[in-house]
């Protein structure tokens, strides 16, 4: 008689459970990252705070402007703004189905740049009505890609190359923009088309943390359905979602992400690509849930900060060159995986 083997087989509750533990732990481990990076970022400058110092500026004790008024804001914005992405871009992967629909590769993040280039190189506008340019120019360019891709169905492969495309062509009228400005106003432009959190403080951060707080309570509200239609179009479907309502919802939302990080810090590249598929592989959990992604989105682009401020101290680097340099090392490492297969 041949012999019998048996097979164990983990339970749905049993594998929910493992998912749960890996995700709490995952909230646990980049909750402690966090501040100890923040701790770093306000000790971190032309001379390093003591631990006391650090604490006497936060309770108010021994009141310092170098750490409250400038370090500290700079901190949040890593946070608020790496979470932001983190968000944006697991909605978009979601979406999309496919680990390189990110807003960064679909062209949102040059849409959003053009919509501010045009507010400051032709109307001359404020840092409020940069703001609403970069959102409508986000919100343009997410509603020509959605609407190219439709055809026959969404597909997300096709998002996605058409996303390229159209990235490509945004990329040449901004540089277009950029060329035919006026002197003072490019070198503005260029500099901030880096990607940078120098010089923030906390009257910049009043409007995007309104803003930010209220869509990602709103796409929270939404997570479970969510998590459905990552499931597929069938699944979602009989589970009561509302598939185009849904669809509106997320591309509003990411875009809104999105362009509110841009239009006070410039595109920040490669965070929205890579937060996501970390926070996904590290909770080890279905799709891309939203709150690893927001996390690891914050812990990422702190890093990418600290670093920046440090490689070529005391010159501080935009963010954005950083978050470029890890994204591109990621995404080279991604097309492998992809490769690999097929």
């Amino acid at each position: 008689m041949a012999e019998q083997t048996s097979t164990v087989r983990v339970p749905v509750g049993g594998r929910a459970w493992f998912v749960q533990r890996r995700i709490i732990g995952l909230v646990v481990g980049c909750v402690v990252a966090m501040l100890g990076l923040g701790f770093v970022g306000l000790s971190y400058g032309t001379s390093w705070a003591t631990p006391g110092e650090v604490f006497g500026a936060l309770t108010g004790l021994e009141p310092s402007v170098v750490i409250a008024e400038w370090r500290a804001p700079r901190v949040v914005a890593g946070i608020l703004f790496g979470a932001a992405l983190g968000v944006a871009g697991a909605i978009f992967q979601n979406l999309t189905r496919n680990p390189m629909g990110s807003p960064d590769i679909i062209g949102l993040d040059a849409g959003a740049y053009t919509g501010a280039l045009l507010v400051m190189t032709v109307f001359a506008g404020a840092s409020v009505t940069v703001a609403f340019g970069a959102v409508a120019g986000g919100l343009v360019t997410a509603a020509l890609v959605y609407s190219l891709s439709r055809s026959n169905g969404l597909s997300g492969m096709r998002l996605v190359v058409i996303g390229i495309a159209v990235n490509a062509m945004v990329t040449a009228l901004n540089n277009w923009l950029v060329l035919r400005a006026e002197l003072e106003v490019a070198m503005a432009a260029v500099g901030w088309n880096s990607g940078s959190l120098n010089g923030i403080d906390w009257e910049d951060l009043v409007v995007p943390f309104t803003v930010i707080a209220v869509l990602l309570t709103v796409i929270g509200l939404r997570a479970s359905a969510l998590q459905q239609s990552a499931l597929g179009d069938s699944i979602a479907v009989s589970t009561g979602v509302p598939l185009e309502r849904q669809r509106l919802l997320m591309v509003l939302v990411g875009v809104g992400c999105t362009a509110t990080v841009t239009a006070v810090a410039g595109p920040v590249m490669f965070v929205a690509l890579a937060a996501p598929q970390i926070g996904r592989r590290l909770a080890k959990a279905p799709g891309v849930p939203l709150l690893p992604a927001a996390l690891t989105g914050a812990v990422l682009l702190q890093f990418a900060d600290l670093v920046a401020q440090m490689l070529l101290a005391p010159v501080s680097l935009p963010v954005g060159v950083v978050t470029t340099a890890i994204g591109g090392g990621y995404l080279i490492w991604l097309l492998a995986q992809e490769v690999r297969r097929r």
